[in-house]
């Protein structure tokens, strides 16, 4: 029976179940990770060696066994529940993951962005210029240094969510399978809050306020840059709030997403007039200010609020980069002036609850529709309608 791990830097972490030997009936306790998941979904989780055929003839069989009684692969386990995994099923040969080996000078880089851990998240503080996952030509990134949090048989942390590479801030990194799917699902459904830091070209006329534009790929650019397509672009919602301004020069201002379209913040603000400070991507020549302004982005993920799966909130702030600072200093701009409150507006709607609005609507217009054609059939009196059409009688030959 699988145990915790002992406490260390960071809070307690639970330990993944270890597998003992195929030739022995196993015996797991459900973590809090996996309160919920599906039986088949455990098997893939902590022994992917096991087939989902293998798994599905133990359970019609009844030689897997939850809390005593046997178990479907669709059954969902709870908490604390004891799973009975009976011997063999090693035969898939599936190689385990080997965790990438990484310098001291990874492993120190790892550490450095770390603002805080615990048995289910990392939050780290990303630098600019770092990219949140590898891909062409992109070889230094945040996912390539995750093996640096990886000790024994734990699972390899995951990214839940991304920051561009030139944007700065916190970033939440799930310890867990159950806890990725657990903030996965907060940040799909919009109840995590993220408030940005921001300078822009010029001040906006108004101070507060909300940018709705709809956003697509830009034809023409490999799908490298977005632009606001009022036909063919998806929703996408960014309120705004001026902090402090710098003559007519630049402002500081506080961002906070309510959709989740890439580069939504840059665009949107390039949209209004007031491109980020050193975006060139979305402002050109014109992001740039004059002087010994840094020539980088000023974007920074400044406070992630967001439901624990253990109860309770993470709430963390992000320190600024030095360019970001420095340029906040030159300008004269006081930190002290933002609290990064974000909104306390209730969340848009999730996708299931768009998807079951547009199912009552669908409901609405067939029964709206099948009521007309009532009416057409059933005319007022003394008015002419389109009633039932006689059957012609057929004479005898």
């Amino acid at each position: 029976m699988n145990t915790p791990k002992p406490s260390r830097p960071g809070g307690p972490r639970a330990k993944s179940p270890k597998a003992k030997p195929s030739d022995e009936v196993r015996q797991f306790t459900v973590g809090p990770d996996d309160d919920g998941i599906r039986l088949d979904r455990w098997f893939k989780r902590h022994l992917p060696q096991i087939g989902f055929a293998t798994v599905s003839r133990w359970a019609r069989t009844g030689q897997v066994r939850v809390d005593g009684k046997r178990a479907k692969p669709e059954d969902r386990l709870n908490a604390g529940q004891q799973l009975r995994v009976p011997p063999g099923g090693d035969s898939s040969g599936k190689p385990k993951r080997e965790v990438r080996q990484l310098s001291p000078e990874e492993i120190a880089r790892a550490e450095e962005m770390v603002i805080q851990q615990d048995r289910a998240a990392i939050l780290l503080n990303k630098p600019p210029g770092l990219a949140t996952q590898g891909g062409t030509k992109t070889t230094q990134h945040v996912d390539g240094l995750l093996d640096a949090f990886v000790q024994d048989d734990e699972p390899r942390p995951r990214l839940v969510h991304r920051l561009d590479k030139d944007t700065s801030g916190v970033l939440l990194v799930a310890r867990t399978p159950g806890s990725a799917a657990y903030f996965s699902k907060r940040f799909s459904g919009r109840s995590a809050k993220k408030i940005y830091w921001a300078l822009v070209v010029g001040v906006p006329d108004i101070f507060e306020g909300t940018i709705e534009a709809p956003l697509a790929k830009q034809p023409g650019t490999g799908g490298e840059k977005m632009w606001v397509d009022e036909e063919k672009g998806q929703p996408a919602k960014t309120r705004y709030r001026v902090v402090d301004r710098a003559g007519k020069s630049a402002a500081w201002v506080e961002l906070q997403p309510l959709t989740g379209r890439t580069h939504q913040l840059r665009v949107h603000m390039a949209a209004i007039g007031h491109p980020i400070v050193g975006d060139g991507k979305y402002g050109g020549q014109d992001s740039f200010l004059t002087g010994s302004v840094s020539r980088k982005m000023h974007l920074h993920a400044r406070r992630l609020i967001i439901d624990h799966p253990d109860g309770g909130k993470i709430d963390v702030t992000a320190e600024l980069p030095e360019h970001f600072a420095a340029s906040m200093e030159q300008l004269g701009f006081d930190p002290a002036l933002s609290d990064a409150q974000p909104d306390d507006g209730p969340p848009p709607a999730s996708r299931a609850v768009k998807k079951q609005a547009a199912r009552q609507h669908a409901k609405q217009v067939r029964k709206d529709k099948r009521g007309e054609r009532r009416k057409r059939g059933n005319p007022q009196p003394g008015k002419p309608g389109r009633g039932p059409k006689p059957k012609p009688k057929r004479g005898r030959k």
